[in-house]
């Protein structure tokens, strides 16, 4: 009975496995040495975002105060910039509930939710003349587009709360006289108009949106 030898087969599986776990093996060295870096995350959904955090720009919308800020008109037509706290603080004697409040040595408005809650506060020109009386009043009449008396032109959101000698007096934005504004966005907190309290734009829209009939107005000095 003759006898073969028998074939040698080469175990490739245990030399695979073997090579396998020497590279395992190897990472793990080089990783605790500080020579290869974990790898993130697939999604990158465990690694903080650039873009996330506490640096968005406040919404020019934005109504709510801060515990030391709030958000207010500035003298930019298209922007909002943050009040002092100061700024926030209602004149006293300003009355109480939702209302609307104007300080005439302020040259400021307020809009007040209620108590003194203040949700919008801004610099306004109001009257170069002595012609408001400080006092409690009443929003009587709106008007989207209105058209003033002498040189004052042209008007949007007009909310009148009293009447003047010649005229009501009332919220408005600044008027346009010939194409032109008839004062500068910068100029508000200066008494320049013949009765009535200007606006930048967007302040006046707010006070529009804020003030149906019937809204309490409050003048002070």
């Amino acid at each position: 009975m003759s006898r073969h030898r028998a074939e040698v087969r080469p175990r490739y599986g245990r030399i695979a496995l073997l090579a396998s776990s020497l590279a395992v093996t190897g990472i793990a060295v080089l990783g605790g040495t500080g020579v290869i870096s974990p790898a993130a995350s697939e999604t990158g959904n465990d690694r903080p975002s650039a873009t996330k955090g506490n640096n968005s720009t406040p919404d020019p919308n934005e109504t709510s105060l801060a515990p030391a800020r709030i958000t207010a008109g500035s003298g930019s037509p298209d922007t909002t910039d943050v009040t002092d706290l100061a700024d926030t603080v209602l004149p006293s004697g300003s009355g109480s509930g939702r209302r609307i409040v104007f300080s005439e040595s302020r040259q400021r408005v307020w809009l007040v939710d209620g108590g003194k809650h203040v949700a919008r506060t801004y610099l306004v020109s109001g009257s170069k003349y002595d012609n408001l009386d400080p006092g409690t009043y009443s929003v009587y009449s709106r008007s989207e587009q209105a058209y003033g008396v002498d040189d004052s032109g042209t008007m949007r959101y007009f909310v009148r709360f009293t009447q003047g000698d010649t005229a009501a007096i009332g919220f408005h934005d600044i008027p346009i006289n010939e194409g032109k504004k008839v004062q500068t966005v910068a100029q508000l907190g200066t008494p320049l108009s013949h009765g009535c309290i200007r606006q930048r734009r967007p302040d006046a829209i707010a006070l529009w949106e804020f003030a149906p009939l019937g809204t309490t107005v409050v003048v002070t000095v």
